[in-house]
């Protein structure tokens, strides 16, 4: 899926875009403070309640009664269709909360995979994994917990991260549905007035803390049909037909966006350079930023993105960065800007042609160059030959502004 697409997927701003939405959020924001603090003295006394009950339909309604006043209301479709003879639920996964959630409908456990042990893993309801590392031996692991008797059910997040649940799925890992031939699907959908529901990168206690301060959180929990394998279905195959079941359920997309992609995403929005417009250009201010916080291959790109500016100093700094990152050379994205600059958003530096910017870089010892056309060519191959003589022209010119600026032989650079 396209940059695009995947921005939709995530919410990456805590507060609202709407300037209603955030004037109402504003009006309650008192509220909410005292809303949090009372929530987080009610919240222990919470997890004192279900430390010291024992696992029973009694307990799970005290629990879920005293969530609801916690604001994290619990609402369930098709309770029927829970199968009490499936040992795996698979799930998407929207919040943090998401298996203490379903374990207030039913017992189920859910192993932490990743992250804290010991009291905070047993304190946030994950079953903690007694294995040796590495993913084979916690697939066994799991494997034989689910052919064991008399155990709850397993509840997996095959997406393995969160979204914001309004876009599209994560695309599914395909090692929990080799545990086991049959599984029910759980389609869980959640709403929250005012703030989102999550950010990337936030802990689990910030989120805990937003959940305490917004006025309530829905969970919408559906039961599907169980579903099994199929035998000539590969383990790929039988996770596709069952995100495709839950994207279904919740009128979303299914994507082949991974939780490996999520994490280049936030990656490269943590280092995308904001435009300033006060004037000054963003290749003076927004790249020494970057070479002095960024890695080594973020500083050769940084490197690269201002040679490419010096050439076309009408293009954003951020649009070059996007484009070195895919090609890697500079050569390939002056094409690349120079065949779509009509699409190429410019910025305002007080020129109004393509080539007086051009021309107004070249001061001082490099020679004055023109690489406008003299007049529009009637036939395709006249306005090919002419783009041909542009791009050249201003290679020389990059050829030479590098050359002068580290003092290298015009032998060496060849």
């Amino acid at each position: 899926m396209e940059t695009r697409g995947i921005e939709d997927m995530f919410d990456f701003r805590r507060l609202p875009k709407d300037v209603v939405v955030l004037l109402m959020l504003l009006i309650y924001f008192p509220v909410g403070i005292c809303l949090m603090f009372i929530r987080i003295f009610i919240g222990v006394h919470v997890f004192l309640v279900s430390c010291a009950l024992p696992e029973s339909f009694v307990r799970r309604f005290i629990v879920r009664v005293m969530c609801s006043v916690l604001g994290m209301h619990v609402r369930q479709k098709n309770p029927r269709s829970r199968d009490k003879n499936t040992k795996l639920y698979i799930c998407n996964h929207v919040t943090e909360f998401d298996h203490n959630i379903i374990n207030l409908l039913t017992p189920c456990n859910t192993p932490q995979l990743e992250g804290s042990k010991g009291f905070v893993c047993w304190a946030r309801g994950f079953m903690e994994i007694h294995a040796a590392s590495g993913q084979g031996a916690i697939e066994e692991t799991l494997q034989r917990y689910c052919t064991s008797e008399g155990t709850p059910p397993l509840l997996l997040f095959p997406e393995e991260d969160t979204t914001n649940g309004r876009a599209g799925l994560l695309k599914f890992s395909s090692w929990p549905f080799s545990l086991t031939d049959s599984i029910q699907p759980v389609a869980l959908r959640v709403t929250r007035p005012l703030v989102a529901l999550s950010t990337p990168e936030s802990s689990w206690l910030i989120e805990l803390l937003w959940t305490f301060f917004a006025p309530c959180t829905v969970y919408h929990v559906s039961w599907l049909p169980t579903v099994s394998k199929q035998d000539s279905e590969s383990t790929q195959e039988f996770a596709n037909k069952v995100q495709e079941l839950l994207a279904g359920e919740l009128g979303l997309v299914s994507t082949k966006v991974t939780k490996a992609d999520k994490a280049e995403h936030i990656k490269r929005k943590r280092h995308t350079v904001p435009q300033t417009s006060t004037g000054v250009r963003p290749g003076s201010i927004g790249l020494g930023f970057m070479v002095q916080s960024l890695g080594s291959d973020d500083h050769r790109i940084a490197k690269m993105a201002q040679q490419v500016k010096d050439v076309l100093p009408h293009i954003p700094l951020n649009v070059i960065t996007k484009d070195l990152v895919k090609t890697n050379c500079v050569d390939t994205t002056i094409t690349n800007l120079l065949e779509n600059k009509e699409e190429t958003p410019m910025e305002a530096t007080g020129t109004s042609t393509f080539g007086s910017k051009i021309s107004s870089c070249s001061s001082g010892s490099a020679p004055t160059i023109k690489p406008a056309a003299k007049c529009f060519g009637k036939s395709p191959a006249d306005r090919h030959l002419s783009l041909q003589e542009r791009k050249e022209a201003l290679y020389n010119f990059a050829r030479r502004r590098y050359i002068e600026k580290h003092g290298l032989d015009q032998e060496e650079s060849h």
